[in-house]
Parts: C-alpha cells; structure tokens; sequence
C-alpha cells in the first residue's frame, strides 16, 4: 500500500496553530469554570460576611456567570479559617477573604499554629480598608485625646474593651498605651457588638473599633469618638482628629483582600486578579464599602497586596512579643 503523503501546498493550507490561543491564556479565560468557595473567618451578620456577601453578589458579571460561595469559619482569631483554606486544593476553587490575624500575625499569637500565615498564602488582591476609631462612653468626662490621656493617668487601669486577643482593636490599644505611657487593662469579649454593649453599659471606657460598627452610637450621642486612626480624616466623622495629631506617626486600619492557597498556578492568580479587581470597582460594591462600612476601595497588584500584608506583619509582630500577647 503506497504511504499516504499530505503535499506541502495543503500544509499550507491547513488551519494555522498560532490562531489558538496560547495554554495559559485558555486558561485564564476558563477561571472559573464552576462555583468558587469564599471562606470568611468571621461568623454571618458582621461587617466582614456584610463585604463578603457584597462582592459575592457583584462576582458572577465578572466571573462567566459563575457564583462566589460565601462559608463562615470564625474561630481562634481566624486562623480556623486560615488553616481551612491553607490546607486546600491550589486550583483557585478556594479562596479566602484574608485578614490580619489568619493571614499575617497568627503564628505570632499562636506558636502551635498549623500553618504559617507568611508561607501558607497566595495574595491575590487587596479589596478594602476600613478605618478604626478611639471611642469612649458619652458619661467619660472627656473631649480630646489628651484630655482621655490624662483621665487614664489619674484613674490608673482603665478598662479597654476589645473584640478578641489579638485582633487589631487589641493590637492597636496596646500599641497606644505604650506610646501614650498609660497603665489600662484589656477586657477582651468576642465580637464588636459585645464590644458595644459594655461601652454603653459603662463596662468599659475605652475601644479601639471600626468606625462602621460604633457609627449609628457616635451619631446617636451615646458614644464620643475621640479620633480616628487613619492618615487622614474620616467623611463619616467630620471634625474628628487623627490619632497622629497627638501620637506622630500612629496609625492602623482593618484591611481585607482575597487570597488562596499557596501554590496557585500563576494564570489563576492573574485571572482572579483581574476578576476581583472588576468587582470591586463596580458602583454598588465601592457604595456600599464608602457609605455602609466608612471604608476605601483598594484594589492593585497580587505583588502589591503580599507587600502590604509583610509591612502589616512587620509592624504588629513586635507589639505582639513586647505585650506578651497569646491566644491559649
């Protein structure tokens, strides 16, 4: 049997391979190809499942239609949710809505931790910042951050709420009270609405919280918001000073942003990137960040989240080991 050949003018014409698309460029289009799993590290209702489910809602128009499952894991300053998605699959089908404590300082909290948080993670996207305030109960006798200084030098160990060890609320006091030179003592409770109650209950006479948990009682006059402790001034909280207009320098936020297993393959990485990206630049996300939560929008790079969360890192791991701060 004579061998079939194929001439060289119908190689020619056969369809050209360069016309498909290269593998991984098939591949960032294809992510993601079925619903995504969103592990949040803190439990339904609060202000972290309130932007979760906000951005699961704006997903699918980004995403080929497909959903972005919000599961609540809260826990052990998130490092429950950490450990969770650290230990799965990299094929971008789990993800995270990352947080300091889970993502950056858990080890620091924890030195039996499973994972560590500086390893374990791919930063995919740094989506928001949401700023924090110094509060204090309307019946506290002060005004100003220097008149709340000199009030806890004269009562001597104040009791501070916060909303669990080692979360920023925490991070952020301890921070302040050695800059500050005060003696106060930490009253640690499991949530900000807990946070709350003992501050308008006069449990407690101070709080470090994110300014959209403690708005509606600012506004109400029940509680004083002394300052905030962003760079700049807050929209919400007109007048209200920074924290570094009386300690130079001071400053702190809550930030959240998507990450994944370490080991994702780039092409996911960059076409999550991308996704998240879109998504919260859609106008009911940004709303409901700047209005509902007080917060910033964020967005950039997979490089420069993972920055970001090392500079974070860097700047709380010393406050954790001079204030001897553990989770047991």
């Amino acid at each position: 049997m004579t061998p079939y050949r194929i001439g060289r003018r119908a190689v020619l014409a056969l369809p050209a391979p360069a016309l498909l698309p290269p593998p991984a460029a098939r591949a960032q289009a294809a992510w993601p190809d079925r619903a995504v799993r969103l592990i949040v590290p803190f439990g339904a209702g609060g202000a972290v499942d309130t932007l979760s489910r906000t951005v699961a809602q704006a997903f699918p128009a980004q995403a080929n239609g497909q959903a972005l499952v919000v599961e609540n894991r809260p826990g052990a300053g998130g490092t429950i949710a950490g450990a969770a998605t650290a230990q799965a699959r990299p094929d971008g089908m789990t993800l995270m809505m990352a947080d300091l404590g889970a993502n950056a300082i858990g080890k620091e909290l924890q030195p039996s931790l499973s994972y560590d948080p500086r390893t374990a993670f791919a930063a995919i996207c740094h989506l928001v910042n949401l700023p924090l305030a110094l509060v204090v109960p309307a019946a506290v006798p002060v005004a100003s951050v220097a008149e709340f200084f000199a009030y806890a030098r004269r009562q001597g160990d104040l009791p501070y709420a916060h909303p669990g060890i080692g979360y920023i609320g925490h991070l952020a006091q301890e921070l302040m009270i050695r800059r500050a030179g005060l003696r106060m003592t930490p009253i640690p409770y499991r949530s900000g609405a807990e946070v709350l109650r003992s501050l308008l209950a006069n449990e407690t006479q101070s709080a470090i919280i994110t300014v959209s948990t403690s708005l509606p009682q600012i506004r109400e006059g029940k509680l004083r918001a002394l300052a905030v402790l962003s760079t700049g001034p807050v929209a919400l909280l007109p007048g209200v000073p920074t924290l570094a207009e009386t300690l130079p320098g001071f400053q702190a936020t809550v930030w959240h942003g998507i990450v994944g297993p370490a080991g994702l393959p780039p092409e996911i990485v960059a076409a999550a990137n991308r996704v998240f990206n879109a998504v919260a630049a859609q106008p009911e996300v940004r709303r409901s960040v700047e209005q509902t939560q007080a917060g910033v929008v964020v967005g950039g790079t997979p490089a420069e989240f993972a920055a970001f969360i090392r500079a974070d890192y860097d700047r709380w791991a010393p406050v954790i080991r001079e204030a001897g701060i553990r989770i047991e």
